[in-house]
């Protein structure tokens, strides 16, 4: 697989990180509990759309028109576990909102945190077996490293009842 990446992903990739970090440090420095709440349930729901299109790069490996063209060439498990791959982010990130919409965001965080540390570590591995791009793979290390201390710093801070002061 080709290692390179076009120059507009690594942009879109590295503005999509954005919305992390405006939202984290906005759950963190509201004043208010009421906005910080708002705050913290648009960073879980922006998260959950993001995991929920990391799951949709997998379909789109599987369905690719190169891939289809190419027949069977994957055994048909292989792809089993690629279209898994797709729906199972989407998931994780559902019961992330749902559960912060019951009351408990700390408890969403740590299924959202849970979420991308299990969807890129799946990733290396697929990366490991030639099934992902290594250019891929280290954006989404990147990324994910930014989009993970985000998570652990929002959810750390909100534990220990801390706020950022702007």
């Amino acid at each position: 697989m080709s290692n390179r990446l076009p120059p507009s992903a690594v942009v879109l990739g590295v503005l999509g990180l954005i919305p992390f970090v405006a939202l984290g440090i906005s759950a963190q420095a509201a004043g208010e509990d009421a906005e910080s709440q708002r705050y913290l349930l648009a960073l879980l729901g922006y998260g959950a759309v993001v995991l929920a299109f990391l799951g949709g790069v997998h379909w789109g490996f599987v369905l690719s028109p190169t891939a289809l063209a190419e027949g069977a060439s994957e055994p048909p498990r292989r792809d089993a576990f690629r279209l898994a791959m797709g729906v199972l982010p989407s998931l994780i990130g559902w019961a992330a909102l749902l559960t912060a919409l019951l009351g408990v965001p700390e408890v969403g965080l740590v299924v959202l945190i849970a979420g991308f540390v299990v969807t890129v570590a799946a990733e290396s591995r697929l990366r490991q077996r030639g099934q992902m791009p290594a250019g891929y793979m280290a954006l989404r290390w990147g990324l994910s490293v930014v989009v993970l201390m985000v998570l652990v710093a929002v959810l750390a801070l909100r534990l220990i009842g801390a706020r950022i002061l702007l």
